[in-house]
């Protein structure tokens, strides 16, 4: 999770942040704990989850159930119906819902897919408890548990839907900026990738913080300099300096340079181990 240090580092620690907007795999998007850490720190996010995690619908309301004598604390409000996975939500949703979406232009064309955008309450023993501590305590709780926006990917060809993604963005931004922020992830450790194995980031072997800082400098250096020369438009030949049409490549010439002669005061201390003459 994120440490103190972090608080006030913003992006500076865990999972990459985007533009202020905190993406990251469903080993972090699936934690409450985490989602909820990141929404204190006045930051938005986009994280996978899995299917199996369990929610309520986004108009479902809790109710009090009656209160039976006058004996015993209050019922507190709660939700009639089981939560259900985000998985049976949207095959539950239906394949109407769905919208073509294409976020951006890759290497072989548009990359495109369907998706569904939807208000869901995250349910659980986790979000249960932030929400009522967030309230102040029982007492003070109205059962209500906090929205976020699911975003789904149901490829036309699949039975059910491949990929999960809850986000604190509301359900009502453009479709293709939610898809293009849950897609990043993949363009980050692409990144990743190639400052390891292409750059040397995960070559350090030394001891002190100095040497780890200067040499993850170097390496994200290098990183943004190649990274500017495949976004600039310019052709990456070097220009021909000299005016007109180049010399014909003529013959190549034989090389014959000869050492010149050591002084006499230094002869009899090298022995030549070669004599050009007794090559002949």
């Amino acid at each position: 999770m994120f440490s103190a240090r972090s608080r006030g580092a913003g992006c500076a620690a865990g999972p990459p942040c985007v533009a202020g907007r905190v993406v990251a795999d469903a080993g972090y998007g699936q934690m409450h704990s985490f989602r909820a850490a990141v929404a204190d720190r006045g930051l938005d996010y986009v994280v996978a989850v899995r299917g199996d995690t369990s929610a309520h619908p986004g108009e479902a309301v809790p109710t009090a159930p009656e209160r039976e004598g006058r004996m015993g604390a209050p019922r507190l409000p709660r939700y009639r119906g089981r939560a259900r996975s985000l998985k049976d939500l949207v095959t539950a949703a239906g394949r109407g819902r769905l919208r073509r979406c294409i976020w951006r232009q890759g290497s072989k064309g548009s990359m495109a897919g369907r998706f569904i955008v939807m208000e869901v309450r995250p349910a659980g023993v986790a979000a249960t408890k932030a929400a009522r501590e967030g309230a102040g305590g029982r007492a003070g709780w109205d059962g209500v548990l906090p929205t976020e926006t699911l975003i789904a990917e149901w490829p036309a060809h699949q039975d059910e839907p491949t990929d999960y993604w809850l986000t604190s963005l509301p359900a009502d931004t453009a479709l293709r900026q939610l898809v293009r922020m849950a897609k990043i992830r993949w363009r980050i450790q692409h990144d990743c990738r190639e400052l390891k194995h292409g750059l040397g980031l995960d070559h350090f072997e030394g001891r002190t913080w100095r040497g780890w800082h200067h040499h993850v400098t170097l390496v994200t250096a290098a990183h943004a300099f190649l990274t500017l020369r495949r976004l600039d438009p310019r052709p990456t030949r070097r220009p021909d300096l000299l005016p007109g049409p180049p010399d014909p490549a003529g013959p190549a010439a034989v090389l014959d340079r000869r050492l010149p002669h050591l002084p006499p005061q230094h002869r009899g201390r090298f022995r030549p181990m070669f004599h050009p003459e007794s090559a002949v």
